[in-house]
């Protein structure tokens, strides 16, 4: 049945700025202080307390803009959007409806038919709302302001995506985009990057659009995926069932795997908009624009192609490396130290994103610095560890980004270049496993490789596996296993 049905999807999309201080005061944004320590008379709303736009909003605004292909409008304007809840304590909130700061952009992102252009209606200036903590007996509501005028810019796509695919698809690339120019950090987690998704369905023969809802409380790729077909599916079974579907907003429980209503959906005359007394016109020069222009970094596209050119190291590399800005800024680095592109790759491409996988935990996150890395790399090219040490000598790096050449020095991890060591420990390996021995003798190489692990054990993983091998090879040919 949902064949005959097209899903039809636009996406609000809230992005909290990189500033050190919120859109109007002087408080910090950052993020977990202690609740209503990061507040003043402006973001809690005292009467007589007047806003002062943060320039740098303003820069982030529209950088994103021009990197979205939005039309950076040269006037822009401050609306209050009026509306009463215990976490907004102005009873209203200061945003942008009349004069947005951007408009009519676009992000084209790739599809499995090829290169989709999904419109950008607009993209506006906001502040955002405290937060509401409801305690577990369910008779109290805290409320904490640090959040309240935190800096965010909205979003607003054109209804253009027909499935999750194409959304997560979107919001990869914009928050890529965002990334590279350091605007914000678009942590879904941490809601520096919130995503309301409105949703309609109709039938496939008809161009007219059907009823939405907006749902909200999405924190991740996953959740947005299963909240658009949950949706999808309650508006096909509601409208098959002889029902309508009403325009509300829903609040999505991904735990239970399903939304339910929140209130319905408000029309832009119930928030009675009207211009910010308080806060003057904002007028751009075509001068400032070209600076903000001129400071765009190189994304993602254009430093692939360099990376195919200059390092030589494989496409699917520089694509793992290039999905996050801080990945690249570290192996661009690394490599500039150490001279070894593919062996610092190999390095972000294996032990790295393992340890992010087993962590759940984000490129972004990633604390080992450049000096470190080109460090270890140094120390495996020149032999002075092993393999094995070096992983584990990454994973200590990984968690607090010590120096390697000072942890190896301190634990005694150095390769030990004791030839006589080396070559009784092999003696005595070979004279304890005689089946071993007996196997290799009648062509199983393997038993050679259970010879070698042996050795390595004995000698604390701290001799070089290759050279190991060859002594194994050299005593059980000469058939010397005595001292």
């Amino acid at each position: 049945m949902t064949r005959e049905y097209e899903t039809v999807i636009g996406l609000e999309v809230h992005v909290e700025l990189a500033t050190r201080t919120k859109i109007f005061c002087g408080c910090s944004t950052a993020f977990g202080g202690r609740p209503n320590s990061h507040t003043c008379p402006v973001c809690t709303g005292m009467p007589g307390a007047l806003p002062v736009l943060n320039r740098q909003v303003l820069d982030h605004a529209v950088a994103v803009g021009l990197a979205t292909h939005c039309e950076v409008m040269r006037i822009c304007r401050f609306d209050r959007k009026n509306y009463f809840y215990p976490d907004n304590p102005q009873n209203y909130q200061i945003s942008q409806l009349y004069l947005p700061i951007c408009r009519e952009g676009y992000v084209d992102i790739d599809v499995p038919e090829g290169v989709r252009r999904i419109g950008i209606h607009e993209i506006h200036m906001e502040e955002d709302a405290g937060k509401l903590i409801h305690c577990e007996d369910g008779k109290r509501t805290l409320v904490d302001y640090n959040r309240s005028g935190v800096p965010l810019i909205e979003i607003v796509t054109e209804p253009d995506m027909r499935n999750a695919g194409e959304v997560n698809a979107f919001l990869d690339k914009l928050r890529l985009i965002i990334q590279y120019l350091g605007a914000s950090d678009c942590k879904l987690q941490e809601g520096s990057m919130r995503v309301d998704v409105n949703l309609s369905v109709r039938k496939t023969d008809t161009a007219v659009l059907g009823t939405r809802t907006e749902m909200k409380n999405l924190n991740s790729f996953h959740a947005v995926s299963r909240a658009i077909e949950g949706e999808r599916d309650r508006q096909i079974a509601l409208l098959e069932s002889g029902g309508q579907v009403v325009m509300e907003t829903r609040r999505w429980d991904d735990g239970a795997g399903r939304s339910y209503a929140m209130r319905s959906k408000e029309d832009v005359r119930d928030y009675r908009y009207f211009p910010d007394p308080d806060l003057p016109p904002v007028h751009m020069g075509q001068e400032y624009l070209e600076k903000i222009r001129a400071q765009a970094p190189e994304f993602p596209a254009e430093k692939m192609a360099r990376y195919r050119e200059e390092y030589g190291i494989p496409d699917y590399d520089i694509r793992i490396i290039t999905a996050s800005k801080h990945m690249a800024d570290l192996f661009e680095a690394a490599t500039g130290i150490c001279g070894q592109p593919k062996k610092v790759s190999n390095w972000l491409m294996g032990e790295t994103l393992r340890l992010l996988r087993e962590r759940n935990m984000d490129a972004q996150d990633i604390r080992v610095s450049p000096r470190h890395l080109a460090a270890l790399v140094e120390l495996t090219e020149k032999k002075e560890i092993t393999g094995s040490v070096a992983k584990e000598v990454f994973e200590v790096m990984f968690e607090s980004d010590v120096d390697p050449v000072k942890y190896v020095a301190e634990k005694g991890l150095k390769t030990v270049g004791d030839s006589h060591l080396l070559r009784s420990t092999a003696q005595e390996v070979i004279a304890a496993n005689p089946k071993s021995v007996a196997d290799y003798h009648s062509g199983k190489e393997k038993a050679l490789g259970f010879l070698v692990g042996q050795t390595m054990k004995a000698m604390g993983g701290k001799a070089d596996p290759v050279g190991v091998s060859g002594l194994l090879k050299e005593l059980l040919q000469n058939g010397k296993t005595g001292a």
